[in-house]
Order: C-alpha cells, then structure tokens, then sequence
C-alpha cells in the first residue's frame, strides 16, 4: 500500500512536468529518477483514460490507480469475509506449541470462503499492535516466571518503640497468564529471596521451566550479558526444583518487563489501599497482602476477556510442571581450605575432612542441621551442625593412620620444632597433645603458638611457656596474652615449701577413716 501511494505521487509529478511545465521525458525522467520509457508509459496511459491537466480535484488515488492500471485492480467482495475472534486466537497461541497456521488451518475448516493465510496473519498483527507492549509479548503458558523485588516497601512498626522499618516486597509474575504472588520480605539478603521463591511455588502450586530474575545480589554473584555467574545457593534451589535460571540482560527492561509491570500493580493495588493501616508484624503485613492479592488476581482485564487467575487456571497450571516432594531447605555455601589437623573451621566449631584433602580447598554446604563438605562436586563428609564453638567433630575414619611414618604432621615433629625455643615450650606443646582425644585436635594450638616466636621472639615465648606450665594456662590465647601484656619476663615466686608433718598422740592419719 505504502509503495502504491509512492507511485501515484510520482506519477502525478511526471503528468504535471510533461503537460504543465513541458519538459521532455528524458528530463522528466531524470528528475523523478525513473526511465524514459517509464514516463512515456504513464503519458500513454494518462491519454488512453481521457486524463489532461491539471487533473480532476475528485480523483484520488486509488481511483487514479483504477484509471490507469485497470488490470491491477483488485475487485470488491460482494460477500464480507468471516473476522476470526482475535482475543480468542491470541490465547490460543500461548498454549504450547501453538502456532498462528495451525489456528488459520482450524479457521479454514469452517470457513473455507475465508481469509487466505497471509491476509489472516496480517489481520492477526494489526489487531495485537492495538494491545499493550506487555500483553504483545509472547510467553509460553507455564514456561516463564519473573521475579523481583519492589522498590517500595511496606512499613511495619515495632509494639514497644514504635520504631517504623520498612520491608521490601517480593514479586513473582507468570508470562502467559500475568498471574502474581507478592509478599512482605524482612530484606533483600540471600535467604528471605530463597524463602519467598518456595513460598511462592506454594501458593502456584506448581512450577514453571524457567525463571527470570534482575541482576540483583541474591540471584547473581557476577552480572553479565552473555554468561551471568549465577549465585550457587540459588542454582542449587532451581536444580532442586527442575528449573532453569536466565537472568535479565543488564540494563535491559525489557527483558524482565512482565515483573515491573507486576511491581508496579502491586504497588498501586496493594501497597497503595494499605496506605493508611499500621501494621506491627511482618505476618499481619502478610495476611492483609494475601486478601488484596486475590481480588488482584481476580479483577478482569481491560482489552482481554477474562482474569489473571481464569488464565492462570486454563493456560500456565495446566502446562507448567508439577510440584512434588519436599520443600528447599535453605543453605548457605562456603568455601573452606582442610587444615593440617584434617579439619576445616565453620563458624567457630570445627568438622573433619579424609585426611587425603589436607590443605585442599572444600566447598561447605551449610543448611540449619547438616553441614556437608564437598570437593570437585562431591561430597566427601557430612556432620551435624553443632552450636558449640572451640570444638571438635571428628569421624574417627576422617583421621590419618597412626602407623603412617610418611604423615608430614605428626606431634613429634611439633614437640622438636618445640624443643628447638626451649624444654618448657616443649611441655606446653606436650601438655596440648595430652589433653585432646585426638593428637590432631591439637595441631592448630600448637602451630599457632609456634608461631608466636615470629612476632615475639624465641627468649620471650620460651620465658612465656615457663610461666604458662606454672599456672597451668597451656592455650594458645593464654601464652598470647603473657606476650602481648609483657607478663612473661618476671619470673614466678618458687611455691613456698609445705610445713613439716605434726607427730603426736592426737594425730589420726589416713588409716582412721578406713
């Protein structure tokens, strides 16, 4: 259509320099950058259909076309062709592996006198460009979430202060049906975010293939166009779950459009009609989210029939993937290097490691109960976590040999590295040993206080190690402190010698009390 008004225009230039202003048509042609031949052509079809100038105020151009191009003309139906029900067909193409021929085909079937296939998409296409952008994307049903966080919180005020914080909230919206989940989250950090994800499968009661999350901390360690370093605790819940995780491109809205839409009706629906409450829990916050969220969800459309939940129920649920098993449990992951007394240290308690791993680093798998060790992706010890910090949690299998002569570490080579300051370090380091039910509880005391000659200086830690044997204070942070407060150069009174024994009539002695 667009071409066919050009040449109209052109065709009119080329009559009003031919007849008006009396070029010749190679002049002509030149100007209206066409052939000679081609501006002979439109003359000859001007005077064959009885046109002069100036032309007929009356004829426009698409009469002008069916004067002179009356060949080319497309007749008038005198019959009106069926119009499919468009808002009928653009659900049907969220449906999986729905496509816009296989509906034309459907559509032929029953009216055969119909739109051909390429005037049926050209129809489909001028009537989804009348919708909004959000609504023209086309989502799979039950393939994608898109999850977020709200720039605008909720506030919440404490009983006793009155204090006034304000909470994040947590936004999930499904692609094909618009369908949201929100909730009031105690912050942005890793697991609040886990926790309203399972949350919000709950609420589904199912699960989608792929989530869409922005860039933000809790879901991307590293952001990057083309290979995002997706958090590992994260990754560890969609693999628990069967999901796939594909974070929004950096700076690129577009891509997570269906969840800012989201955020923003949330915030208009919700956050605004709970303007005026005061709210002195994060669960009460909840509570009163929940019953707004319904009626959000179902309020129908304005452009499209039906509702977010009506969709939700016939589109995305019935293609999304099924919920099954236990809930995510939570886990945080370290990464930790085995110590040479075959343990690695997890806030404050210490858990063993094979002995094999010495001085390797471990990835730690941390959850409310276990703490579980792995190394290249495999696990290789699992313990339950213990409040208790300073401690021990030895498998006695975790241990090395005692038969082994090629052990790097043993205690003996501590006692003569001990040896070497002076014979009371070497009975601090001896003490330590004793005390512990495995040898290698305590290397790290004993290397630490080894060290200490570095800082100190051999005299002063064999004059500190003196003065510990003699109040019986063998710990590491005991001999730090001597050093540190300069306690270790006086030397200790002798203990003062016991009195002699009483020989008399009166005296008992042990055998009385037999």
């Amino acid at each position: 259509m667009a071409n066919r008004r050009l040449s109209m225009r052109k065709i009119k230039e080329v009559l009003r320099l031919r007849w008006e202003v009396g070029l010749g048509r190679r002049q002509i042609g030149r100007s209206c950058s066409i052939s000679h031949n081609t501006v002979a052509e439109y003359e000859q079809r001007a005077q064959e259909a009885g046109l002069s100038w100036p032309l007929p105020g009356h004829l426009d151009d698409q009469a002008l076309a069916a004067l002179l191009f009356p060949s080319l003309t497309l007749p008038v139906p005198t019959h009106p062709r069926p119009v499919p029900d468009w808002s009928e067909l653009h659900e049907e193409l969220r449906r999986p592996d729905m496509t816009l021929q296989l509906l034309w085909h459907e559509y032929q079937e029953q009216h055969p006198q119909g739109y051909r296939y390429s005037q049926f998409c050209e129809l489909y296409r001028r009537w989804a460009k009348k919708l909004d952008w959000c609504l023209r994307q086309e989502h799979r049903a039950g393939e994608k979430l898109f999850v977020d966080f709200s720039g605008q919180g909720i506030p919440i005020t404490h009983p006793e202060t009155g204090e006034v914080t304000f909470h994040t909230l947590f936004v999930a919206v499904w692609g094909a049906s618009n369908y949201t989940y929100a909730e009031a989250c105690l912050s942005e950090k890793l697991p609040h975010w886990i926790g309203a994800h399972v949350r919000a499968f709950g609420f589904f009661g199912c699960l989608p293939k792929v989530l869409v999350p922005d860039n933000l901390g809790a879901a991307v360690n590293k952001a990057c166009r083309y290979d995002p370093d997706i958090n590992p605790t994260y990754q560890e819940m969609a693999r628990h779950y069967g999901l796939a995780v594909i974070p929004a491109r950096v700076r690129k809205p577009k891509d997570k459009a269906k969840v800012e839409a989201g955020v923003l009706l949330v915030e208009r629906w919700i956050l605004a009609a709970l303007r005026h409450r005061t709210f002195f829990s994060l669960a009460e916050a909840n509570q009163a989210i929940r019953e707004l969220l319904i009626r959000l969800n179902q309020r129908p459309f304005k452009k499209v029939s039906g509702s977010r939940r009506e969709r939700f129920l016939t589109l995305d649920k019935p293609a999304a993937q099924l919920l099954s098993g236990p809930p995510y449990e939570y886990a945080d992951w370290l990464k930790a290097r085995v110590n040479v007394d075959v343990h690695i240290e997890v806030d404050g308690h210490f858990y063993s490691v094979p002995y094999p791993l010495v001085r390797e680093q471990v990835d730690v798998r941390l959850t409310r109960s276990i703490v579980e060790v792995l190394f290249k992706n495999r696990r290789v010890a699992s313990h339950v976590r213990s409040p208790h910090r300073g401690q021990h949690t030895t498998v006695p299998e975790h241990m090395p040999i005692a038969h082994r002569e090629h052990a790097e570490w043993t205690p003996q080579r501590l006692v003569r590295w001990a040896e070497e300051i002076g014979p009371a370090t070497a009975g601090v380091i001896q003490t330590l040993f004793t005390r512990r039910a495995y040898p290698q509880h305590a290397f790290r005391a004993a290397l630490g206080i080894l060290r200490l000659a570095k800082g100190f200086g051999a005299e002063r830690l064999a004059a500190a190690s003196q003065r510990a044997l003699r109040l019986g204070a063998c710990r590491y942070k005991s001999r730090h402190s001597i050093l540190k407060q300069g306690l270790d150069p006086p030397p200790l009174p002798e203990p003062a010698a016991s009195p002699p024994a009483l020989d008399h009539a009166n005296r008992r002695g042990p055998t009385y009390y037999h």
